[in-house]
Parts: C-alpha cells; structure tokens; sequence
C-alpha cells in the first residue's frame, strides 16, 4: 500500500473512532438536562461534541455524526414523537443539520461559525416540525402570552432552549479557544 492510501486509510479509521467517542459524548451530555420542556426539547450540551467533531472533520463526518445522535436519542432518550413525521423531524433530520457546521473547517474562527450553523439548522428544522406537526398541541398562553399562530409559538418553544443550547456551547468554546485552539479547528489532523 502506498503513503498516501495508507494515510487516508489511518485519518478514516481516527475519524470513524473519534465520531464514535463524540457520539457517545454527546448523548451523555443529552441525559444532564438543566431544563427541559414538555413536550420535547430540552437545555443540555449535547450538540457541543458534535459541534467539535464537525468542525475538526467537515461537512460529511459532521453530518453523519449528528445523524447517529439523532437516532440514539430518539431510541434512548425517551424519544417524544407523534408520528413517522416527527420521528423524522425532530430527530433525525434536526440531529443530522447539527452537522452542517462541518462546511465551516480548519478556519480559526470555524469552531465558532460551526456552532451558530449548526444550532440555526436544527433550530430551522424543529421551527418547521414544531409550527406543521406539532401545530394542533399549541396552547392556549404560552409564556404568559396567547397564542394564535403555531408560527409564533414554534418560535417560541423551540427558540427558547436552542438559544441557550448556543450561547452555552460558544462559551464553553471561547472558554478553551485560546489553550486548545489547534484540536478545536483540527489543527493537529495535518
């Protein structure tokens, strides 16, 4: 074999073993729930080691990452689904844009452009499923306020923890920034 398959070869195998330990990470990080809200969705860091594994492999391991998550969430997490639609929805396509933050690589600001990306992908895809699927559970008063459209409330419910969801992983990011910056943009997969 060749140096360069033999290395492409080896950065596969450390990608599939760290996507792995990622995974596994972040479906920890989803059982220490600071918050959670009735009918799914919850404050936690799970999104954070997706985050870092997007951003150190790209695109592609990214996504496939966030989609393995979604699907250990759902089984393992006490999935809260309605439906086949929901299912999708709310975990295996919400999980899998996590990943999309991947585009942004081995840039030094990418850690931090991955994880707004990636938290407005998900956030985008459970605004969708929350106002369409979800639409006929909206209440009443919502946050003391009344609620007429599943738009408005969608917006809500699921802004309300994908906000803080962010905001906790750009400061738990900007916290290591500066003594891990080379593992955190994938400076040490050259």
């Amino acid at each position: 074999m060749n140096a360069s398959k033999q290395r492409t070869s080896h950065l596969t195998l450390r990608a599939l073993c760290e996507g792995a330990m990622m995974v596994v990470l972040a479906q920890i990080l989803g059982y220490l729930k600071l918050w959670e809200m009735p009918w799914g969705g919850s404050i936690c860091l799970s999104m954070l080691p997706i985050f870092l594994f997007a951003c150190r492999w790209g695109l592609g391991w990214g996504l496939l990452s966030g989609f393995v998550l979604g699907i250990l969430q759902f089984m393992f997490d006490g999935g809260f689904a309605i439906g086949w639609q929901s299912i999708i929805g709310d975990y295996l396509l919400a999980f899998t844009a996590v990943g999309v933050g991947g585009v942004f690589t081995k840039k030094s600001w990418s850690i931090f452009a991955c994880t707004i990306l990636g938290s407005a992908a998900r956030f985008l895809v459970h605004y969708i499923v929350g106002a369409t699927i979800w639409a006929e559970y909206m209440p009443d008063v919502f946050f003391g306020m009344t609620m007429t459209s599943p738009w408005f409330y969608s917006l809500l419910y699921n802004g309300f923890y994908m906000v803080i969801d962010m905001v906790l992983c750009l400061v738990i990011f900007a916290a290591l920034y500066v003594p891990l910056k080379k593992y955190l943009v994938g400076g040490d997969l050259k």
